[in-house]
């Protein structure tokens, strides 16, 4: 009696202390997330670099915090990749070759980690920065990510923005127009109502463009 006393009592306080150790690492992913929706969406061009140099330290410090969970990689990964792309120029190449290896061991870790994240990242990722011989840049690469992403998330804002961008850069202006049409009606992402609103906007925009 007193075995199953003391079992029920510890499953109980279990169930009730796991809420509590799971919710640092949340509310510090939820800050780093909202962080680089303000500064890549919200903040003045000219304060750009100094807020991701301060993201790219807090990304940094919350892997090495959580060195055992795939969320803070995926997020360092695409912090750099941000950056990468604020400060242009050869400067932006260490970012992204270091945004890959963080992408790619989030990967190894779990790959279907915050809805496919991992293979839209990557897939962005290879399909901006250039190719051989300054980096590693693949359109095919890029396609088969987000072709990956848009499996494990297919009604996804980001996947279906990257494959469009993607399909655009290309050429197909039409499969663009029904991927960015598809974004722009994916469902709305409890938490992260900054970035989605960013993310409509660039969609609005490249629709516009694409019916002139």
């Amino acid at each position: 009696m007193m075995k199953n006393t003391t079992a029920a009592l510890a499953l109980i306080l279990g169930l009730a202390v796991s809420p509590l150790w799971a919710a640092p690492i949340d509310d510090e992913l939820a800050h780093l997330q909202h962080g680089w929706a303000q500064a890549y969406y919200q903040v003045p061009e000219a304060q750009q670099k100094a807020r991701f140099e301060a993201l790219a330290q807090e990304a940094q410090t919350l892997v090495s915090r959580y060195p055992n969970r795939a969320e803070p990689l995926v997020w360092e990964g695409i912090v750099l990749s941000t950056q990468a792309k604020v400060v242009g120029g050869l400067s932006a190449l260490d970012k992204v070759k270091r945004a890959r290896e963080r992408l790619l061991a989030a990967e190894k870790m779990d790959a279907e980690v915050l809805d496919g994240s991992v293979y839209a990242s990557l897939g962005s990722l290879y399909a901006k920065v250039p190719g051989w011989p300054l980096a590693f840049g693949d359109k095919q690469k890029a396609r088969t990510y987000l072709e990956q992403a848009l499996k494990l998330n297919p009604d996804g804002i980001d996947p279906n923005f990257f494959y469009a961008d993607l399909m655009l850069d290309q050429g197909d202006r039409d499969a663009a127009a029904r991927y960015f049409r598809k974004a722009l009606a994916a469902p709305p992402r409890p938490g992260r109502e900054d970035a989605d609103a960013g993310r409509r906007h660039e969609i609005e925009a490249a629709l516009a463009k694409l019916s002139s």
